[in-house]
């Protein structure tokens, strides 16, 4: 089994330095942002994927998943367009990083598309994308963050939508709770969303919104062992990816979610 760190609320200023932290805590994988090897000032982002490679390689680690902090909730020709262009490119970046996850998020809420084509919005963008990530090997991971697609049923019907054994969920355990879905609801979602799964993000906490409180795993509310047991009957076999938003010191954090997921996953 794979154990993973998102680089995102982690030990380390700098990119090599949260690698180092990764590695040296015993994480064998790591989910990097598409900042971490391209952004505004990157003027040669290929040759930038190609040295966090070798940095990544040099530390025994291995990329789970590369985010594109996309938004695809969009249905205008030009901005659908830039959109998957600029999707292309990030997959050809995380092809250097020989990591074959992307984490798509479905976007934000906008006037001009309605939530009833939330999904048809998403749908579309994904499956413009599978022209070029078919060939590429390239699988999406379509995560449950912030307005959109944390309405479980979005994400289902963009699957159907696309219908494409390239187009999957990204579970993050504690987003649906942080949304404002009761602890009950979740063990439906899980269950629901478990077949789709390509990569996770294990959380924990209490409560919604504003009262949201984030733990390290196992010490919040969140029922973990049956969304684990959701992801083992649907026969998972991703990387189990810590994200940690406690009051804890984020290496201490981070370690206390290693722990728990070498002894349970």
């Amino acid at each position: 089994m794979k154990y993973g760190i998102i680089h995102y609320n982690a030990p380390g200023d700098t990119l090599p330095k949260f690698l180092r932290y990764a590695a040296e805590t015993g994480f064998d994988s790591v989910e990097l942002f598409c900042s971490d090897v391209w952004d505004e000032e990157t003027a040669e982002p290929e040759a930038a994927a190609e040295e966090v490679k070798g940095m990544v390689d040099s530390l025994g680690l291995n990329v789970s998943a590369l985010a594109a902090n996309n938004d695809f909730v969009v249905l205008d020709t030009e901005a659908v367009a830039y959109q998957v262009k600029r999707m292309e490119h990030i997959c050809k970046l995380s092809q250097l990083l020989d990591c074959d996850v992307i984490r798509t998020e479905g976007g934000s809420p906008k006037d001009e598309v309605p939530p009833s084509r939330w999904a048809e919005a998403i749908a579309g963008c994904l499956q413009r994308c599978l022209e070029f990530a078919e060939p590429m090997g390239i699988r999406f991971a379509l995560d449950n963050h912030g307005w959109v697609t944390n309405e479980w049923p979005v994400q289902l019907e963009v699957f159907e939508r696309v219908d494409s054994p390239l187009v999957g969920a990204n579970l993050d355990t504690m987003n649906y709770r942080w949304f404002g879905h009761s602890l009950e609801k979740l063990h439906q979602i899980y269950q629901e969303i478990a077949p789709y799964v390509f990569h996770t993000h294990l959380k924990d906490g209490f409560d919604s919104r504003e009262n949201y409180r984030g733990q390290a795993l196992g010490e919040g509310e969140i029922d973990l062992a049956w969304a684990l047991q959701c992801l083992r009957e649907a026969d998972y076999n991703g990387v189990f990816c810590a994200e940690y938003e406690g009051p804890e010191d984020t290496a201490i954090g981070y370690r206390k979610c290693l722990e728990w997921m070498q002894t349970n996953c």
